[in-house]
């Protein structure tokens, strides 16, 4: 796709459609104000006609035949006095939605003024969720629906007159391909079905990112884990035919420094709850349940394109859940890398499981900072919805500093507590720890749990199960949403800019830019 910044309105833009923005006070400024005036007031009229009332995604499309552009569509941003940059991915990918359903090909996007203070997060922002707006879902149809091609797209913007003001733009242009097409790379691996996405395919399309663009890759067999004693994730992998792998993916953009930050995702490739077995409602979702996994390797390779100043490993435990003859059974003891001994209370928390000994070799490797990721827990769903991940940790400046990065991200985290009495209800009786404690603060008590693998190393545990995946949206197809590669990948570049910063003796303004 061919990106490129203009200047220009309605009048002197080639493209198929112009997009501008309108807030809910239908004051009308920048390319917008430009755009109508060029048209004769059509959008001051939708506007006050009620059509639409600049509500966030709200669209109203004009068709123009006096100038090069021959269709306007107007999208609501909302409150304008509530605007943040970050909602102008969902503003992009609506247009680049409902545009691309009527075979637009060319698209500009004008930026509101709102954004000149903030030109390459809002360049960054429009390009990411231009690319997020594209996926088609319907690749195993012998049919499928015909698919939005966005061949080129052009970021409208008053900024760009002065030398830094064009840098940035272009700066956040890039930035946003880079960390479109991250988005886009894992929600594909979450939308493939899991006959097509075994771990070893998994593992496969890892290795493809890494040798794409430049990570080191390795995937551990079985009989590496069983050498370094990885019974608990053994344990999930084996009423399986398919063997489970450990994938990991390095990035040293800082060697010699012995810190590294460890991203840890979910990679169950299917979840049918072993012996515990799930309801058959809705169980073909459970294809999702390696949206934490897939999410890892897309930041990674994310990160391996913008090259920031820091070192960064990737693993994901990658197995399926399945009541085959070899099953884990309740009841069953199971020891992991650390010699912990855990008792299977229910075999469909296998999450925690796979990521105990995820996160212990991610300590064997060197990490010195560990954020893990996964679609842990029904009982994050109930907390939380579908609105935001929840969030824990042991070390209260680390997650802070994740939160305040993250959260400006256009995904949200929320952070909840691991107190004591969390951490008390899984113990075991019979060994150190049991898996499950029921459906009472399930998601805390499974924190809880991955808690006694990570030591006293700095971690955070972000439970995605509400936030990997929603309904159709105007800005995004149904399925999978990419969550949570862009906190990754911003958390992996502040990370570096903090330190960058605190050698130079400066406070770090990262999380702001």
């Amino acid at each position: 796709m061919q990106i490129r910044v203009s200047p220009g309105t309605s009048s002197s833009l080639q493209a198929g459609a112009l997009v501008v923005p309108a807030f809910s006070d239908a004051r009308l400024d920048g390319a917008a104000q430009g755009a109508d005036q060029e048209l004769g007031g059509a959008i001051t009229d939708v506007l006050a006609s009620g059509e639409i009332k600049g509500k966030t995604n709200e669209v109203a499309l004009i068709h123009v035949k006096d100038l090069a552009v021959k269709r306007v569509l107007v999208v609501g941003l909302g409150d304008r006095a509530k605007f943040e940059p970050q909602a102008l991915a969902k503003y992009a990918g609506t247009a680049v939605r409902y545009l691309g359903k009527r075979n637009v090909r060319s698209i500009a996007i004008a930026l509101p003024l709102e954004a000149q203070h903030h030109v390459r997060a809002a360049a960054s922002f429009v390009v990411e969720g231009a690319l997020a707006g594209t996926i088609d879902t319907t690749t195993y149809r012998s049919e499928p629906e015909k698919p939005i091609v966005l061949e080129e797209l052009t970021v409208v913007s008053t900024a760009g007159s002065h030398q830094f003001e064009a840098r940035a733009l272009d700066e956040g242009i890039e930035r946003g391909r880079v960390l479109g097409e991250a988005v886009n790379a894992a929600r594909l691996m979450a939308l493939t079905p899991a006959n097509d996405m075994t771990p070893t395919h998994m593992a496969k399309r890892a290795e493809e990112l890494a040798k794409e663009f430049g990570l080191r890759f390795e995937a551990l067999d079985e009989e590496r884990m069983k050498k370094l004693g990885m019974g608990s994730l053994l344990s999930v992998s084996q009423g399986s035919d398919q063997p489970a792998k450990l994938i990991v993916l390095t990035y040293e953009g800082d060697p010699g420094n012995p810190e590294k930050l460890a991203f840890v995702g979910k990679g169950l490739t299917f979840d049918s709850g072993g012996i515990s077995i799930k309801p058959a409602e809705n169980m073909h979702e459970m294809k999702y349940d390696m949206s934490g996994g897939a999410g890892v390797i897309a930041a990674l390779s994310a990160v391996a394109r913008l090259k920031p100043k820091l070192n960064v490993i990737g693993l994901v435990p990658a197995s399926e859940n399945l009541p085959g003859p070899r099953a884990t059974k309740p009841g069953d003891i199971v020891r992991a890398m650390n010699g912990k001994t855990i008792e299977v209370i229910n075999t469909d928390a296998e999450g925690r499981l796979i990521l105990a000994d995820a996160l212990c070799y991610a300590r064997e490797l060197g990490a010195t900072k560990i954020v893990d990721c996964a679609t842990l827990t029904g009982s994050m769903v109930m907390a939380l919805g579908h609105a935001a991940t929840g969030t824990m940790s042991n070390d209260d400046p680390f997650v802070k500093h994740f939160l305040s990065v993250a959260n400006q991200t256009g995904e949200r985290y929320w952070q909840l507590p691991i107190y004591e009495d969390y951490s008390n209800a899984v113990k075991s009786e019979i060994a150190d720890l049991r898996n499950s404690t029921g459906r009472p603060a399930g998601s805390l008590t499974a924190s809880a749990f991955l808690q006694n693998f990570v030591g006293t190393t700095p971690w955070i545990h972000l439970d995605i199960a509400g936030t990997a995946y929603v309904d159709e949206t105007p800005y995004m197809a149904k399925g999978p949403t990419g969550t949570p590669v862009r906190a990754l990948v911003a958390f992996a570049e502040d990370l570096a800019k903090t330190r960058v910063a605190a050698k130079n003796g400066a406070p770090s303004t990262a999380a702001k830019s």
